[in-house]
């Protein structure tokens, strides 16, 4: 066995249909007094339902997250939280929300309580992310990592199938990239592995039945897993090609994520072969893991191609740029040559083999 290390990160979760009824415990638990819940504007009812659980604790309701988190709305929360004196927040929702909480907390401090919606996995993660002048940027601070984070599958039966399906396949993209991590170790290898398996047997059954509280059940612990491992080690580059066209193109993050991850697999299979084979028997296709992930997302009516989801092709040669200009750690070199054809195929949807 290689040498690792691992540090794990403290955060309490409470998971399990119908465990929003321990929200006011939770936060009584965190020592706050003043809560100010945030969500996107599609997620206001949400966001109420929370406010009424906690009563005389919920400090106000602050409506405008938005994707990729503009350094303006972070702003604008930042000023909110203050302005009402909340001592904590409450993120409902899914990753952008998540992210908008991060950003209050890098300034402030205050503790994060998040209940996600979705399958994105940041509620896990010290990782935060920020949209200024039409770059993302990145980085790592315990200060934005939810104190406390509870599952309720519930809450994610509104979620649309076709996005429960791209946020189940974001999910699954944190921890194909960390079995293969410059700092991976056995026990992220493990909650990886177990990631995917679950993911990959709930989408599915979530296709076959968007009300199955099992499958639901089974996609919200993938997620809680996967994002474990996006917290714990880093990524490579799925991950800074999804950034980049996020954030500079103002693509939709889980559908970004679901076109890119089997191509970015693609690319790096000769340089971790070993890795491949895990991730291709975790999803059922343990001869070829790039094109068994194209043909889950695909078969699941999962967007392929980045022309569907907005990306211009005469925009790719930038997107390459922006890639190589700052790039992640990856098993392969980045090449410009090599990530060029990668962006091209994935704009055109073809079907890779690792």
């Amino acid at each position: 066995m290689d040498a690792f290390v691992y540090t794990g990160m403290a955060s309490r979760v409470v998971f399990g249909a119908g465990s929003l009824q321990h929200l006011e415990r939770e936060i009584e638990l965190l020592g706050a007094r003043r809560a100010l819940v945030l969500c996107t504007p599609g997620q206001r009812d949400q966001a109420e339902r929370v406010a009424t659980i906690i009563g005389d604790r919920a400090a106000g309701i602050f409506d405008k997250a938005v994707m990729h988190v503009p350094i303006e709305s972070a702003r604008e929360a930042r000023a909110e939280a203050q302005r009402l004196g909340a001592d904590c927040a409450i993120a409902i929702g899914g990753g952008s929300t998540t992210g908008l909480g991060k950003a209050i907390a890098l300034d402030s401090g205050l503790p994060i309580l998040a209940i996600p919606t979705t399958y994105a996995g940041s509620e896990m993660t010290p990782i935060y992310g920020i949209t200024e002048a039409g770059l993302k940027k990145t980085g790592k601070d315990l200060r934005v990592l939810p104190r406390t984070v509870i599952y309720d599958p519930e809450l994610t039966t509104g979620l649309p199938i076709g996005l429960s399906i791209t946020s189940g396949l974001n999910a699954m993209a944190h921890a194909a990239e960390g079995l293969y991590a410059q700092d991976t170790n056995p026990i992220m290898g493990l909650l990886a592995e177990e990631g995917l398996r679950a993911m990959a047997r709930a989408l599915p059954a979530l296709k076959a039945d968007p009300a199955d509280m099992s499958a639901r059940s089974d996609a919200l612990y993938g997620a809680w897993l996967c994002g474990t491992v996006l917290g714990n080690v880093g990524m490579a580059l799925h991950h800074k090609l999804c950034h980049t066209l996020g954030g500079s193109f103002n693509l939709p993050h889980a559908e970004v994520h679901t076109v890119v991850l089997p191509h970015a697999m693609a690319y790096n299979t000769r340089s971790v072969p070993d890795v491949m084979a895990r991730i291709g028997r975790a999803i059922g296709s343990p001869d070829d893991a790039a094109g068994g992930l194209f043909d889950l997302a695909q078969s699941q009516g999962a967007p392929v191609a980045l022309r569907d989801i907005g990306m211009q092709e005469a925009d790719l040669d930038r997107a390459a740029d922006i890639a190589v200009g700052n790039p992640y750690w990856n098993p392969r070199p980045i090449e410009r040559a090599a990530l060029r054809q990668l962006l091209q195929d994935a704009w055109e949807g073809k079907r890779p083999k690792g």
